[in-house]
């Protein structure tokens, strides 16, 4: 077959900043630890030096067998579904949105160019040659370490999930559909083989040319000894859906997967037996530099480590990964975290370390206050009321029933506390907690989220845009006019008349006259808001779906959206003072920032000069056929924004003028410069503005 002479060159898309140049960089991971996304892949090049990739651009990186596991920037929010290396600088990812990210000094940069689609494994032989698979049957192949890719003609249309390669010429690569297709001469020709499979097959390795293992959605392995020619079902110890499968050499492999379940031959793969992971999360991927040290990732930044071939595994990973709803500090140092199945979370250094306290409930806990270093109150589903005197170490039960939905709380001092739930619910206490009184609040609309600036002056939000107001302590409610009927998931009042409530769609609305008026603000996002914290009239953060993170300093008259580095959902967030806050969410994760969110460089790293704007997601991404990208820009600029398709070929110019400074957006309608509907698939928006040039990638599903 002809190698089709379509050559993929490293166009780059923005210079990636080291890891190793950030000083207490933006958002950092409390927990879980290192961090907490889902790892797709790592590849090992000895016993001490490797990378995991995963969700949400991860890219992970260790020089003593992850004693130490340090974050990398990828610069980019795709989940990397494949890492390999050739040698320890040199080493390639792949993932969604067509990215294909390469470094050659073993991560402290990463370079981002374009693929032709998704790429979802990658595997080289060595610093030059590297064989990359992906949807539709695609087949990449570079000889010159990724500077530059070769499409290869591939026998089948169905998604490749994985490739291995036992030399620069003979490879397998297996997919979607029972497929497996093999090369003996470095891909110049590829040839279908007979599974006898019609489920996924998820991984391959092989020991040698001739002997291989495939895995996959079916609860077993296949098996090879013929080179493919021939694949025979395998018996294995336990129900086995993989995962992954890795071979250090011509008898020992090892295969990972679902439960954590880990079996291991040391025969080639005629026999396996069951090893002891030491945890139930998905292992997605494995890497073993010799017989005895490997690695395997998984669900939830999962990441076991073996030294002796797999007789012991040990964890690299900490901390619970349990939804966390809220979160609140007493000062910079003092705080606690309330989730799912009635976790507490507590921490007296600002988060350095998070202890779980006994709750004494399974019930989920929505909301925190805490008043001071040892007086907090958490409350929940079930009508659950649970008080702290001991800073945490003890709770009492004060749920003055009936059983009913407590979504969040407000405390002005010890003493002072209002709680709002379902149904309008609003309970008061006057006397930290020994007694609650159900106040009238002239509502039946859920009320998600209350703020008291003082022992008497508080609001409360929730359903339909519903806002109330009181100014006696709850002793009377006033509803105040939104403007909205979006759902208000969240509000905080810096003093008794400037305060901040976010919500569904977007959703920003501002005062600074206690409620009598309300100002719509743009946040540039339509993903919905959960939480708000200020720390002062004008330092506010707010946190939501997707890992979305927008910040101002100017009392919401702008915002500008931070990097997070997670996708999952931000449920709670608080803020000590302009610089310092914390924020919890889905799967455990506690972020928090020392910079107000800002990434700081080290004085001595050398990089591009800052940018004059910030190009952010286009949203919704994948779009039918409108969406909507948003920029900021810090001074006065002549914008130029440009759709591509990824052959470079100019699809429409969207702005070709001068704006001012601040938060501009424009829609785009998925058409051309003459109106025309452009198909489906991935397109680049460009955007200059003076000298300064940023790209994006989005993708148009009809």
């Amino acid at each position: 077959m002809k190698i089709k002479r379509v050559l993929y060159r490293a166009c780059t898309i923005m210079l990636m900043l080291a890891s190793t140049g950030m000083s207490q960089s933006g958002w950092v991971w409390q927990n879980p630890l290192p961090q907490g996304n889902h790892l797709s892949s790592v590849s090992f090049v000895d016993a001490n030096i490797g990378t995991a990739v995963g969700d949400a651009g991860t890219i992970l990186r260790t020089t003593d067998g992850g004693a130490t596991w340090t974050l990398q920037q990828s610069n980019t929010t795709s989940w990397l579904f494949g890492v390999s290396f050739g040698d320890a600088n040199h080493g390639v990812a792949v993932g969604n949105f067509s990215t294909m990210l390469r470094t050659t000094d073993g991560g402290f940069t990463w370079i981002e160019s374009l693929s032709p689609t998704n790429l979802l494994a990658v595997c080289f032989v060595d610093a030059n040659i590297g064989t990359a698979v992906g949807l539709g049957g695609t087949i990449m192949r570079t000889t010159d370490g990724g500077a530059s890719w070769m499409q290869q003609t591939s026998p089948v249309i169905n998604p490749l999930y994985s490739v291995s390669f036992v030399d620069a010429n003979i490879g397998t690569a297996v997919g979607n559909g029972g497929v497996i297709i093999r090369t003996t001469d470095g891909g110049t020709n590829w040839f279908s083989q007979v599974s006898g499979r019609t489920s996924q097959l998820s991984s391959v390795a092989f020991a040698d040319a001739n002997h291989g293992t495939v895995v996959g959605n079916f609860g077993g392995l296949l098996r090879t000894t013929d080179g493919g020619a021939t694949w025979t079902n395998q018996t294995v110890p336990v129900t086995f859906f993989g995962g992954s499968v890795a071979y250090s050499d011509a008898n020992h492999g090892t295969a990972v997967g679902l439960y954590g379940n880990i079996i291991r031959t040391s025969d080639g793969g005629a026999s396996w037996v069951g090893q002891t992971s030491g945890t139930e999360r998905f292992l997605n991927a494995v890497s073993f530099s010799d017989a005895n040290h490997g690695t395997a990732v998984g669900n939830n930044g999962a990441i076991v480590r073996t030294s002796d071939g797999g007789v012991n595994w040990n964890s690299q990973y900490s901390g619970p990964i349990t939804i966390l709803h809220d979160v609140a500090f007493s000062g910079a140092e003092i705080g606690m975290a309330v989730g799912d199945d009635g976790l507490i979370l507590s921490t007296v250094n600002g988060g350095t370390t998070w202890v779980q306290r006994s709750s004494g409930t399974s019930l989920t806990l929505r909301g925190i206050a805490v008043s001071d270093a040892n007086h907090a109150t958490a409350v929940g589903l079930g009508g659950v009321i649970l008080r702290t005197s001991d800073g945490g170490a003890t709770w009492s039960d004060q749920s003055p029933g009936p059983p009913t939905a407590y979504f969040n709380v407000s405390f002005s001092d010890a003493d002072h506390g209002t709680i709002v739930g379902t149904g309008g619910a609003i309970l008061r206490t006057s006397d930290g907690g020994a007694n609650w009184v159900q106040q009238t609040s002239g509502t039946t609309q859920p009320l998600l989220d209350v703020s008291f600036s003082d022992a008497l002056t508080g609001t409360a939000v929730g359903g339909s845009g519903v806002i109330l107001r009181t100014s006696d302590g709850g002793t009377n409610w006033a509803q105040q006019t939104s403007g909205t009927s979006f759902y208000l998931e969240g509000v905080a009042f810096s003093d008794a008349n400037t305060g901040t409530a976010v919500g569904s769609n977007g959703t920003i609305l501002r005062t600074s006259d206690g409620g009598a008026s309300w100002t719509l603000q743009s946040g540039g996002t339509t993903t919905k808001l959960l939480s708000v914290a200020f720390s002062d009239a004008d330092h506010g953060i707010a946190a939501g779906n997707d890992g979305i993170i927008i910040r101002t300093s100017d009392g919401g008259a702008s915002w500008t959206h931070q990097s997070s580095g997670t996708n999952s959902g931000l449920l709670g967030v608080s803020c000590s003072d302009a610089n310092t806050g914390t924020v919890v969410g889905a799967e455990g994760t506690i972020l928090r920032t020392y910079t107000g969110g800002v990434v700081a460089l080290e004085e001595h790293q050398s990089v591009e000069p800052p940018q004059d704007f910030a190009l952010y997601q286009n949203y919704p991404n994948p779009f039918n056929p409108v969406t909507v990208i948003s920029y900021q820009l810090s001074v006065v600029s002549d914008v130029v924004l440009t759709v591509y398709d990824l052959l470079g070929r100019k699809v429409r110019t969207l702005v070709a003028e001068r704006q001012a400074a601040g938060l501009q957006s424009v829609l785009w309608d998925g058409s051309d410069q003459g109106g025309r509907p452009v198909s489906s698939g991935l397109y680049i928006y460009r955007m200059q503005a003076g000298p300064q040039v940023q790209s994006r990638k989005m993708l148009l599903i009809r």
